[in-house]
């Protein structure tokens, strides 16, 4: 006997249940080679970022929303460079977090979202204070592979510059 005839199939029309959640980390580093982190009132230090909006917001768009948002800083889209994807899995969802990096000027960030964050400092990359939030510390563990960082194990997939302009 042979198959059904293909109209006898139909496709499930509903959504799949959330398995993921998608995030951007943004390494924001100054003239100086500092990077900034802010003090989380859960004792914590942690790079700006968060989730990317699911409607049709692009990893660099979310990390530009999310850095103005968090820090009153205000940078343009094209100057943010995304590096790194990594992958985890809490509390059995899985969490990918996009990492960028975006070059300022002396810039002074603000506290925009005092319920979160008491403070921002800029640092230098080698004396880093801790604890710092996961997510955090496996971005800057990819960006600088040498930093003496400990954090929960993730997978790390590089991101190569993009396509040229003529690519189909």
């Amino acid at each position: 006997m042979g198959s059904p005839p293909p109209e006898q199939f139909t496709r499930n029309t509903r959504p799949p249940v959330a398995q993921a959640a998608l995030g951007v980390g943004v390494v924001v580093q100054d003239e100086q080679g500092r990077i900034l982190l802010g003090r989380h009132h859960g004792g914590t230090w942690e790079l700006p970022g968060g989730k990317v909006d699911p409607t049709h917001e692009s990893i660099a768009a979310a990390a530009v929303r999310e850095l103005r948002e968090e820090t009153g800083l205000d940078v343009p889209e094209d100057r943010v460079r995304v590096f790194a994807l990594l992958h985890d899995v809490v509390a059995g969802i899985n969490r990918v977090t996009m990492a960028a990096m975006v070059p300022v000027e002396a810039e002074t960030p603000r506290v925009t979202e005092a319920h979160l964050i008491s403070t921002w400092q800029w640092t230098d990359p080698d004396a880093l204070p801790g604890p710092l939030f996961d997510p955090s510390a496996q971005i800057l563990k990819a960006w600088r592979p040498g930093l003496p960082l400990s954090h929960p194990p993730a997978h790390r997939l590089y991101v190569t510059a993009a396509a040229p302009e003529d690519a189909p």
